[in-house]
Formats: structure tokens, sequence, C-alpha cells
């Protein structure tokens, strides 16, 4: 049985997220992709060698692309074997499995860790405390959303796929909506879902004014800046900041967790790191029950003294 993999065209290639999903279904056997953007010879060989086979690829321009990528990929499910339909966390992602799913009357799984060929899927619930397995057994393709950084994108040489040219199809009403700008929100350092070290800050930093030791140990450390939903709430940082649940989920080598006590929403998105180290006044901190390296006392003095460090190698 066929698993499809849906892929969305970010900066002229294929999205981190689709990759890893890719990886993850060539594992389980052939991988079909439902590519929607420009496309590129680079694009569609990158897909192919993290695994993908087939590409069919739907150039929708300036429409918006959820309405059609969902009639279309509909269509082709119609006349497939199909077992899975796997998307990422993105906006476009979570939007085409929804239309998908209505269209063809399927459930939707969502937060994927794991899956099986058998359509049997592997969460956690309550904050990440407990793990749930969830076993789809409706006749039809099982369509699932995963989580970002549940798998390792793998470079596995695959050769480039064979190209299927998708026709736009008629999405009706849905269909005529059009995008007219694009926004990208600038920023410094680097991309903070792919940084090898992030440095995260929380209310314990007291005040916006205290990310700017953050900025600048992160500067010396080469890595990304994030915070917790708090700080962003309370308008410290930007949303493009936020690791957790509703925010980012980030796996560097080392994350540094000043000011932060832990909750289990902000967690959520970072445990996977290799390396956690935890700034922290109070002792009894449900960060320290997860950090590998943890040290009791003010981010304000405990900062300072670590940049002055650094400076000084």
């Amino acid at each position: 049985m066929a698993i499809w993999v849906f892929a969305e065209q970010i900066d002229g290639a294929p999205s981190a997220g689709s990759l890893e999903i890719i990886s993850k279904a060539a594992s389980m056997g052939a991988v079909s992709v439902f590519y929607i953007g420009s496309g590129s010879s680079e694009a569609f060989a990158a897909l192919g060698a993290h695994g993908a086979t087939t590409v069919h690829h739907l150039d929708t321009g300036d429409v918006l692309p959820s309405a059609p990528a969902s009639a279309a990929l509909a269509s082709i499910l119609h006349d497939t074997d199909t077992s899975l339909v796997l998307f990422g966390m993105g906006n476009t992602d979570r939007d085409v499995a929804g239309r998908l799913a209505a269209r063809l009357g399927q459930p939707v799984v969502a937060n994927a860790l794991d899956v099986t060929l058998e359509g049997s899927v592997t969460s956690e619930i309550n904050g990440g405390s407990l793990a749930l397995t969830t076993r789809v057994t409706t006749d039809g393709p099982a369509i699932i959303v995963t989580r970002p950084k549940a798998f390792a994108a793998v470079d596995s040489g695959g050769a480039t796929p064979e190209i299927v040219n998708v026709s736009m199809p008629d999405s009706g009403r849905s269909g005529n909506a059009t995008i007219t700008e694009r926004h990208v929100e600038a920023s410094d350092g680097p991309d903070l879902e792919a940084a090898p070290v992030v440095i995260s800050g929380g209310r314990g930093l007291g005040s916006a004014e205290g990310f700017a030791m953050m900025d600048e140990l992160a500067g010396l450390l080469s890595g990304a800046v994030g915070g917790t939903r708090a700080v962003v709430d309370a308008g410290w940082v930007p949303y493009s900041y936020q690791v957790g649940q509703t925010g980012k989920t980030v796996k560097p080598s080392v994350y540094i967790a000043c000011g932060i006590s832990g909750a289990m929403q902000h967690v959520v998105g970072m445990k996977g790191s290799q390396t956690i180290i935890a700034i922290n006044k109070d002792p009894d901190a449900p960060i320290f029950g997860i950090a590998d390296l943890g040290v009791v006392g003010d981010v304000h003095k405990v900062v300072p003294q670590l940049i002055e460090a650094l400076k000084a190698r």
C-alpha cells in the first residue's frame, strides 16, 4: 500500500519538516510526495535524496494553496490504494489535512511522534506526561499530522524521483482566495528550530530588558534565542521566539533555560535537546527534573558571569 507525504515549498526548497517525514515514510515503504510550490530540479532532487520515489507537483501560483491542494490530492487518492497520508505541523499542512479529511470522510490524528504502516500512532497527552497509542481502523487512508523533530531528516542518497505535474483543480469558491502580499519577519542569527544552541528566557528575567543578555550570550555561542509562552504573552519577545506545545519544537545540542520554571507546556517543546542546562533561583523548580546540569542562582548574576567567562576565552 502507498504512503503519501504532503510537502510545501519554503524559500525555494522543501520544508525541513517535510524532509523529516519523507525520511520516516521511506523506512516503511515506497513514498509518493504531493508537493506544492513553483518546484525546481534542486527541490525535486532533495525530495528524492530523502526517499521520495514519485512527486506529484502542483504549482498554485498566487492562489491560496489549501483549497486546490486538498481537492487535487483527494482526487489522486481516490484512484490509489493508500495506507497513510502524512503531514507536518505547518499552517498549510494542517489546513490541507483538515480539508482532505472532510473530502475523504476520514478522521485526522494529530501530534504524532511515531507512526506505523498499519496506522498505529504514538502521541503524548496531558502536556507530554502520558504516552498514547491511537489506531486508525476506518477504511481508506489514515491522515496523520506529525510533530516537528519527531523524525530525523536522513539524506539516503536516493535518485531523483519521477515527476508528475498536477493540473489546478476546480475547488469552487474556496479556490478564489489569492495571496496579495507576503511578509517575512526579519530575524538575526541562526534559525531557532535549526540552531545547535538555544538560549531561552522565562519570567525569571523580570522584564523584556532581560533578553539583552540572552541575545549577548546567544551571540557568543552562535546560538538562537527562545522564550516561554509567558514572556511572549507579556510582549517581551515576539511569537516567533516561543518554544513549547503551542510554539516551536527544538532539539539543539545544548539548551540553556534561564529563569524558566519548567511548565509542561514549555518542556514539550525542548525536552528532546541533547544537553539541558537550567539556571533558576528556585531549587525546587520542575526544570531541574529534566536538566543535565542545574545552576541554582539568580540569572541576573549567573548569566553575566557566564558571558564574561566566554569573552575571556
